[in-house]
């Protein structure tokens, strides 16, 4: 499955996403006084990464928006869907602005790979240049057996592809008709190392509400740097500009020798003394080597460092894993 996704095509079920609708005049603008990146100047069919921040910098959540012309769609970890409503709903005063759900509306598809494109536009019924000419976090509208779908270029989950939402009442046809036409299930597994190897770190998993973005490594996807006032801005420009970018720690790539059993809060050592937690580890098929990511202390991170994580020999190496790793390599464990 891991090559059928890198070489041809696989569908994968987003059941961990949920999906808010902002509609209203103000949508825009309410939502660029809040997060990192530049929502203001989104055109139809354009879209971003961002996070919500606390006014102390750290993480509400980091989040998907796309400007589908008539409403913003956001993406975002389901496990935190009900406490960014709250938030957005408690800052809505005298904006033309709407809140809506629309996670159990809709089902959530992933098609990832080269052939993604293809298989998409087949099923679709749209041109298949169009999708290949999507940007990523670009989207458009199209429809399936009568009924409206959205498409979403994505790259979240280590490759690129798209996310489709469809409506509830057509989706196992439209997983059907995936299917039929040569997309092939990824599991979870697959999924998870494919995610690793490309170095994004999940919410509640990489990052939580005590990490500032700057910690986690998405300060350049995820924050604009010309735009105005965002919630927790002055610590992100105090440690952008004054602290010249340094944090305490930082997300980083480990590569652990041997074939061992690593979980997830390992301890990440020099010389007996922790430097860091091991917060994702996998069995990499690309590098055949276990991989973790995890946090380290600052002085620890230059590629090379040679640590021990739960008594095994690693070392760090830049993100992304497979970015020195040639795509013809074994891809069996």
């Amino acid at each position: 499955m891991y090559r059928r996704a890198h070489s041809h095509v696989a569908l994968a079920e987003r059941h961990d996403r949920a999906w808010i609708v902002l509609s209203g005049a103000d949508r825009r603008g309410y939502l660029h006084g809040l997060l990192t990146n530049d929502i203001q100047s989104l055109e139809t069919g354009a879209g971003c990464y961002s996070a919500y921040l606390t006014p102390q910098g750290r993480l509400i959540t980091d989040l998907w928006v796309y400007e589908l012309g008539d409403v913003l769609l956001v993406s975002l970890d389901r496990s935190v869907k009900d406490n960014l409503l709250a938030k957005l709903d408690q800052f809505i005063f005298s904006e033309d602005v709407r809140l809506g759900d629309v996670t159990k509306t809709y089902a959530a598809m992933a098609v990832v790979g080269p052939e993604a494109a293809a298989l998409l536009a087949s099923t679709l019924d749209i041109d298949a240049a169009r999708l290949e000419s999507l940007p990523e976090h670009g989207n458009l509208r199209a429809a399936f057996a009568e009924q409206p779908a959205i498409v979403l270029c994505t790259s979240d989950l280590g490759i690129r592809g798209f996310d489709v939402l469809i409506p509830m009442a057509v989706a196992d046809d439209f997983r059907k008709a995936l299917q039929r036409r040569g997309a092939a299930w990824l599991d979870a597994a697959t999924a998870e190392a494919i995610r690793i190897e490309a170095g994004i770190p999940k919410f509640h998993q990489d990052m939580d509400e005590t990490t500032i973005p700057l910690e986690a490594g998405i300060e350049s996807r995820a924050i604009s740097m010309t735009k105005g006032c965002y919630v927790g801005q002055e610590v992100i420009v105090r440690v952008l500009h004054r602290g010249h970018g340094r944090v305490a720690k930082k997300l980083a790539g480990l590569v652990i020798s041997g074939d061992a059993s690593i979980a997830r809060g390992a301890s990440i050592d020099i010389a007996g003394t922790s430097v860091g937690t091991v917060t994702s580890v996998t069995w990499s098929p690309r590098r055949q080597a276990l991989i973790a990511l995890g946090y380290v202390r600052r002085d620890c991170l230059a590629p090379g460092t040679a640590l021990a994580v739960a008594g095994h020999d690693a070392t760090v190496v830049a993100l992304p894993f497979a970015a020195d790793v040639p795509p013809d390599v074994s891809l069996s464990h």
